[in-house]
C-alpha cells in the first residue's frame, strides 16, 4: 500500500521541504557539501545502477564505509529499491568480516579504499559477492572495481520508485560477537520508520529541523543509531567526519558548521575535551552530547558543562534495539546536577521492560538489581537464521529480548546499568559493579580511562583489577587512587591491583576491550587484597 511505513516520506520530505539545506562532507580534498535536492538526484541515480545490475528485492548490499556522504546515500537507494543495506564494521577482522558477509549472502559490495586489503585476504572465501564498487575516490589495486563516482557517472537515475511493503527488510547490522560468533540483525522498513520517528520526540533525542547534527557514531555502527534517517526527516543539517577523523577534525567541524547536536561513544569526547583548550570557544554553537555504548564519566560531563557549556545526555541501546532505547538527562528542579542524567533514563516511546532476577521481576526500589528485558516496535524477536534463540524469553506478554544488561530501576522509572552480565564480578557471593568503578576512577582528572575486570581468586572466586590510563602530561599515584576509592566504595569492592597503562584495548565499536584484558588481570601480583582482612 502506498501509505506503509516505508522510507519513502524521508526522502520526500527532505527534498521537498528542506530542499535546500545542506548535508556536509569532510574529505581527503577539503569539504563537500550539496543541498537535499542534490543529494535526492545522486540517490536516484545509484538506484539506478543498482537496479541495472539486477539488485533489488531479496538481495543483500554491503557496505564498509565510514562517515561519508555517499555512505548516506547508500542508506537510501539501496532499500528504497527493496534491497536490504547491511552496514559491516571495518574495524572487524579479516576472518570475522568474511564471515559475516558470507552468512548474510550480500550480493554487491561498497567499500572504502583502505578495506582492499581485508578483501583481497578473503577473496576467494566470499562465493555470493559478484561485485565490488569503491567509495573513495580511487580503486584499490588488489581488489578489482570500479570506484563510486564512476559508477554514478554512467547511470539513468530511476524514474518511478517501486511499492514496497513496510515489512520488507531494509537493514541489517550483525551483534559484534564478544561473546560467540556474530549475529545477523534484521530490520525493516516499519521498525526503522517507527524509530526515527520515535528519535525525533522530545521524550528521546528531540532532533529538531534548526539542528546541525553530527554523527560521529560510526554508520557501520547499528544504523548509525538511527541519525541518518531521524534527521533527514527532520530536514536537518548534516555534517559528516569523513574517515577517521582526529579530535582536532572534530572540533574544527562543530566550530566551522555550527554543529548543536553530536553522538558517539565516551571515548571520543574524553579525547576531545583533552585537544581543547578550557578557555576555546570552538564549542560555542554545541548544545548536546549524546553518548551512548558506555557511560560517560561524571567529571567530564561536569567539564563539558563548566568550561564550554555543552550537557552530555545518556543514550542506552544494542543491536538489537536498533540503537537508542533509552535516554537518561536531568530536568528542571533537579537537587543535584548529572545524577539523573548520569544514568540510562526512561526508554524511549513504545518500549516496554522487565527486570527479572532468578526468573521474578524485581522491585523498581532503586537497589534491587537484575537483568533488563525489553520489547517494543524496534526490538528484534529473533536472529538472522534463527541463530540465538536463547536471548528471548517468552511469556504472556509476548517475546522479551534479554538483553544481558544488569540493571536498577528507581520508583519513577528511570534505567541504570549497572553492569554487563557479562561483565559484573562475583566475589564471595557478591557482586561487584565495574562501571560504577571506572566511573569513579575516572571523575579523578589524573586520569583519562579506566577499565576494570574480573581476576580468578583461590578464595573469593573474582577480585577487581583495574587498569587506569594518565590524562595527557598527568602522573598517577596509586595510594591516593586507593584513598579516594576506599571513601565511595566498600572495602571489599576495592581492585586488588592498580595497573598503569598508556592505552587500554577497545573494539571495533570503540568500548573498551575488557576480554583482551583478562589474561594480564589473572597475571597481575594482587598486592592489595582487601577481601582478606575482612574475615
Amino acid at each position: 500500500m502506498p501509505d506503509e511505513l516505508t522510507l519513502h516520506p524521508f526522502l520526500w520530505r527532505a527534498t521537498h521541504l528542506a530542499g535546500d539545506t545542506s548535508v556536509v562532507c569532510r574529505t581527503p580534498d577539503g569539504m563537500h557539501r550539496y543541498t537535499y535536492t542534490a543529494f535526492g538526484e545522486r540517490v536516484r541515480l545509484l538506484a539506478g545502477a543498482l537496479q541495472a545490475r539486477g539488485i533489488g528485492p531479496g538481495d543483500r548490499v554491503a557496505t564498509l564505509g565510514w562517515n561519508t556522504h555517499q555512505h548516506l546515500e547508500c542508506y537510501y537507494a539501496v532499500p528504497l529499491i527493496g534491497a536490504q543495506l547491511h552496514t559491516i564494521n571495518l574495524r572487524l577482522s579479516p576472518e570475522t568480516i568474511g564471515y559475516i558477509i558470507e552468512d548474510a549472502e550480500d550480493r554487491l559490495l561498497f567499500a572504502a579504499a583502505d578495506a582492499a586489503g581485508t578483501l583481497a585476504s578473503i577473496e576467494d572465501s566470499l562465493q555470493t559477492v559478484t561485485e565490488t564498487v569503491w567509495l573513495d575516490a580511487t580503486a584499490g589495486d588488489d581488489v578489482p572495481g570500479e570506484t563510486y563516482e564512476d559508477l554514478l557517472s554512467s547511470a539513468t537515475p530511476i524514474e518511478t520508485w517501486p511499492q514496497l511493503s513496510e515489512d520488507l527488510p531494509a537493514g541489517m547490522c550483525y551483534t559484534s560477537g564478544t561473546t560467540g560468533r556474530p549475529k545477523g540483525v534484521e530490520y525493516t522498513h516499519r521498525m526503522i520508520y517507527v524509530h526515527a520517528m520515535t528519535v525525533m520526540t522530545p521524550a528521546s533525542l528531540n532532533i529538531s529541523p534548526e539542528d546541525v547534527v553530527m554523527p560521529v557514531v560510526p554508520m557501520f555502527h547499528v544504523n548509525s543509531w538511527e541519525f541518518p534517517y531521524a534527521v533527514t526527516m527532520a530536514g536537518a543539517k548534516q555534517v559528516y567526519p569523513g574517515v577517521s577523523p582526529t579530535p582536532e577534525d572534530l572540533i574544527s567541524l562543530i566550530a566551522r558548521e555550527g554543529v548543536t547536536l553530536t553522538a558517539g561513544v565516551p571515548t571520543v569526547w574524553i579525547d576531545v575535551l583533552e585537544a581543547l583548550d578550557p578557555s576555546s570557544d570552538a564549542l560555542e554553537s554545541l548544545d548536546r552530547i549524546i553518548v551512548g555504548g558506555s557511560a560517560a564519566p561524571t567529571g567530564v560531563m561536569r567539564r563539558y558543562r563548566d568550561e564550554h557549556d555543552v550537557t552530555i545526555e545518556h543514550a542506552w541501546g544494542m543491536t538489537e534495539t536498533m540503537s537508542i532505547g533509552s535516554v537518561g538527562r536531568d530536568r528542571p528542579g533537579d537537587a543535584e546536577p548529572f545524577v539523573r542524567a548520569s544514568k540510562q533514563g526512561h526508554l524511549t516511546p513504545g518500549m516496554r521492560m522487565r527486570v527479572i532476577a532468578d526468573g521474578d521481576d524485581i522491585p523498581w526500589d532503586g537497589e534491587s538489581v537484575g537483568e533488563l528485558l525489553v520489547r517494543g516496535p524496534n526490538v528484534v524477536d529473533s536472529y538472522h537464521a534463527k541463530a540465538g534463540e536463547t536471548a528471548f524469553l517468552e511469556d504472556e506478554h509476548g517475546r522479551w529480548l534479554r538483553t544481558g544488561d544488569i540493571v536498577t530501576v528507581d520508583s519513577d522509572g528511570t534505567l541504570t546499568v549497572v553492569d554487563r552480565v557479562k561483565d559484573v564480578i562475583k566475589s564471595g557471593g557478591e557482586w561487584i559493579s565495574s562501571i560504577a568503578l571506572e566511573n569513579t576512577l575516572m571523575e579523578l582528572p589524573e586520569i583519562a580511562e579506566a577499565v576494570v575486570v574480573g581476576s580468578p581468586h583461590a578464595r573469593w572466586q573474582e577480585r577487581p583489577v583495574a587498569f587506569v590510563v594518565p590524562s595527557s602530561g598527568a602522573g598517577v599515584e596509586v595510594d591516593r587512587v586507593r584513598s579516594m576509592l576506599e571513601a565511595e566504595f566498600p572495602r571489599w569492592w576495592l581492585p586488588d591491583d592498580i595497573i598503569i597503562r598508556s592505552e587500554v584495548p577497545k573494539t571495533a565499536t570503540g568500548k573498551f576491550d575488557k576480554r583482551s584484558l583478562r589474561p594480564a588481570a589473572a597475571e597481575s601480583d594482587l598486592p592489595f587484597t582487601p577481601g582478606e582482612t575482612d574475615t
